[in-house]
């Protein structure tokens, strides 16, 4: 059996390729790679007068390659994730709703936070690879509690009390020298600010159990 796979684009009644598209072919080999590559932009220049961009694209291994946010694991069995360039894109998304400086509510923020999350996770949904995923939540949680520090200011000790903090600990986190970013994940915030806290809030998670779909 060849390892090469031929491609051809058929022209008809209705079949245009648009001005800006992307597309990933897949090949058995290198040189079958080189050979696809050669063919499909010889055929778009010529044929289809469109110019083919050099610099974006490339013979490469899968996992070396993104598409559209999505790449996928280097050891087989290949499977798909999100590309550290979106995932790092999710962050900045988090990191511009959750400013310390914007005055609003932690509802109004959870809000915000859930409509970009869902439709991120719409989109990145088909990705196998969700470890990643676990972490962004556990990041996008602790954005919360810097937030929430931050904004109760000389009353952090007596909320820290009122969630059930020991007058040690809530003494102690609240007089730290520390800034919000590191108290978030001390253990006064992580424990009086729980996951469950900001899952009561409507806050979603990227990565769901099966104890927390139930």
């Amino acid at each position: 059996m060849s390892r090469e796979v031929h491609v051809r684009f058929r022209e008809g009644a209705g079949v245009r390729l648009p001005r800006a598209t992307r597309r990933n072919i897949y090949v058995q080999s290198k040189r079958a790679g080189e050979r696809v590559l050669a063919s499909v932009t010889r055929f778009l220049s010529r044929q289809r007068k469109l110019k083919v961009n050099a610099q974006k694209s490339a013979v490469d291994r899968p996992w070396r390659r993104k598409f559209l946010g999505v790449t996928c694991t280097h050891s087989g069995p290949h499977r798909r994730k999100g590309s550290g360039q979106a995932l790092e894109r999710f962050k900045e998304g988090i990191r511009g709703r959750t400013q310390r400086t914007r005055g609003k509510t932690i509802r109004q923020v959870v809000a915000e936070l859930g409509n970009y999350i869902n439709g991120w996770k719409a989109y990145f949904g088909l990705a196998q690879v969700k470890s990643g995923f676990k972490e962004l939540d556990s990041w996008s949680r602790r954005r919360l509690r810097c937030y929430l520090w931050k904004q109760g200011g000389r009353r952090g000790y007596r909320e820290l009390l009122r969630r059930g903090i020991s007058r040690e600990l809530a003494w102690n986190t609240a007089k730290s020298a520390h800034g919000p970013w590191r108290l978030s994940k001390s253990p006064g915030l992580s424990i009086a600010l729980s996951g469950r806290f900001f899952d009561a809030l409507g806050l979603p998670r990227l990565f769901e159990t099966k104890s927390q779909l139930t």
